[in-house]
């Protein structure tokens, strides 16, 4: 016996295949993911490896500055970045218009206190040179971990976007420069004390990360690197497998482990909760 389909069943059934086919191409397109030298690169590749043997083709991109990648998520040019902690993409958004989303914590990277000149705080001179971070969230956050370590007093009311209008105690008179994040590294060598970020020190070699005088343990995980997307494409099925295997991956673990030297107080995953 013949069977007919009605008429008004063949949009629907075009609708349903074309959908899947679209589906299909989107999970076999790779996922371009967005980072910066060092730990966020490593481990994402880590993931990408593991990824990779269960179908999912990862294409890690990396910048070297702190502006280009939300430049090009925007853009559409990548499908994810890691580089940015929330307080950093709120202030991305407020000024630049971005509509993203951060989809996953990821590790929080203690900022820290160096010097390759000075054994501890209390031998730094009076008018010692400090370089601290230029970009706003940076500048505030280099500005409370010198108040927390007894070198500078804000006002009270000062927000996350501190600057150096906000110091209203500098006892020993401390000069500051501000430095691009990334160069600060380079830049430690050439002055009395240097924010760093540990995970530029360590890929940059220039000194031992671990020897900061002072680090920001205390933070919130507001702080943490965030896996950010496109508010319009934060429901793509590659970024949840990807994020799933990164977050359960024990090579992963490992691999930012020993980024950190095995040292425990240069960072934490905010994605485990104690």
């Amino acid at each position: 016996m013949m069977t007919t389909t009605s008429p008004t069943l063949w949009p629907r059934l075009a609708a349903f295949l074309g959908a899947a086919l679209l589906a299909g191409s989107a999970l076999a397109a790779p996922l371009k993911i967005g980072v910066v030298p060092g730990i966020f690169a490593d481990s994402v590749e880590a993931a990408a490896k593991e990824a990779k043997k269960q179908g999912l083709d990862v294409q890690v991109v990396e910048f070297t500055d702190w502006a280009t990648p939300n430049v090009a998520l925007d853009a559409g040019d990548i499908d994810l970045n890691y580089y940015q902690n929330s307080n950093y993409l709120a202030n991305a958004a407020r000024s630049k218009g971005f509509k993203f989303t951060s989809v996953q914590a990821g590790i929080l990277s203690y900022l820290g206190l160096y010097s390759t000149r000075h054994k501890s705080l209390a031998d730094l001179p009076t008018g010692a040179k400090v370089a601290i971070a230029s970009d706003p969230v940076n500048v505030g956050r280099g500005l409370r971990l010198l108040q927390h370590a007894g070198l500078i007093t804000l006002r009270p009311d000062t927000g996350l976007l501190g600057t150096q209008a906000d110091i209203v105690s500098n006892p020993r008179k401390l000069q500051f420069v501000e430095i691009e994040g990334p160069q600060l590294a380079r830049t430690t060598p050439d002055v009395d004390l240097a924010q760093g970020f540990p995970y530029f020190i360590i890929a940059s070699k220039a000194f031992d990360a671990s020897k900061g005088l002072a680090y920001t343990s205390y933070e919130d995980d507001s702080w943490a690197i965030q896996f950010v997307a496109r508010s319009d494409r934060a429901a793509d099925p590659r970024i949840a497998r990807f994020l799933d295997i990164y977050k359960n991956s024990d090579v992963v673990r490992k691999t930012i482990h020993a980024f950190y030297l095995n040292d425990q107080k240069l960072y934490r995953l905010a994605w485990l909760k104690n």
